[in-house]
């Protein structure tokens, strides 16, 4: 079987532990906090149960009994196809890593990082080994949303890029290749537009956070959940694309002329929001509604894999 190694076993890490093992790969996981690898293996087992109801893990003990806990970041990643960095979001901490895990890996191991905006020639550049390493960016949490974008540096060979692309889609991701870097990739760079849209129109007033939530979760979420913005308007006009752009693009460029200004995320703007939404919940609420969020988008993806794809 092949055999990924995991630095780093926050949720990301531990989330990419529930993906490889319940689809047949050896699972080696190290984290530098003890008390983190300590607690690692029951977590995961508990994530395995969890999407087993939904049919997305067959046998959700074997899996478990796949991942086991490295001595050392160099025991995690001896043997291993893949190599995935879940580390702090600080460029530092990832020269550092991408440091040990180069000079410890085997020279034909891909070596990715879980990074959520940090591109990969910020912390590969003087690397020996830099043409395998790539940013293979996920979405929270990625054990039930299964895009991944995979973001190579300059200097990243096509066929690490390639074979990337086949590791994970050979356990269920969904990959997509961000064809040069930019910061923040595709999906950020999507959600900073449509955050910051909404931070505007609930902060200067026009609707309340409650409401802009149902405009998401009951509107556009509901057709954006099995299609793009692409297809969507595609499907919205007789002529496909270019006669829905000749309708409505004039419309859209006015509505989206304004401009996103740091007052946006300034702390007054903020103070509105958390006004408007109105609620205060507690750490361990926080922890359960993730629970229950993981286990819709479990339903929700299992509900997909069941359904034909569009033609």
């Amino acid at each position: 079987m092949p055999t990924v190694g995991l630095v780093g076993v926050g949720l990301i890490g531990r989330a990419w532990a529930n993906v490889f093992s319940r689809s047949g790969w050896d699972v080696r996981i190290w984290d530098p906090e003890p008390k983190a690898l300590a607690a690692a293996p029951a977590l995961i087992a508990q994530s395995l149960q969890d999407v087993a109801r939904h049919g997305l893990a067959k046998d959700p003990v074997a899996a478990a009994k796949r991942v086991r806990s490295a001595a050392s970041i160099e025991d995690a990643v001896q043997g291993t196809e893949l190599v995935i960095e879940s580390g702090p979001e600080r460029v530092e901490v990832k020269i550092d890593l991408f440091q040990k895990l180069d000079a410890a890996a085997p020279a034909g191991a891909i070596i990715a990082s879980s990074s959520s905006a940090i591109v990969a020639s910020r912390f590969t550049e003087k690397l020996k080994g830099r043409h395998r390493c790539l940013v293979a960016h996920p979405v929270n949490p990625p054990h039930v949303v299964p895009i991944v974008e995979l973001s190579g540096a300059p200097w990243t060979s096509p066929e690490t890029v390639e074979r990337a692309r086949q590791y994970y889609g050979s356990v269920g991701q969904v990959p997509i290749v961000v064809k040069k870097e930019i910061d923040g990739f595709i999906l950020n760079r999507m959600q900073a537009v449509l955050l910051s849209e909404a931070m505007r129109l609930v902060g200067e007033g026009y609707v309340s956070a409650e409401d802009l939530d149902k405009t998401i979760r009951d509107g556009l979420g509901l057709r954006w959940s099995f299609m793009g913005p692409f297809e969507t308007i595609e499907l919205n006009a007789p002529g496909g694309i270019p006669d829905y752009c000749a309708r409505f693009g004039a419309v859209f460029a006015e509505l989206a002329s304004k401009p996103v200004t740091p007052e946006l995320w300034g702390k007054d703007n903020i103070g509105r929001a958390v006004e408007s939404w109105g609620r205060s919940p507690s750490p361990q609420q926080i922890l359960d509604k993730q629970r229950w969020r993981d286990e819709r988008l479990a339903a929700l993806v299992a509900h997909k894999k069941s359904q034909p794809q569009s033609k």
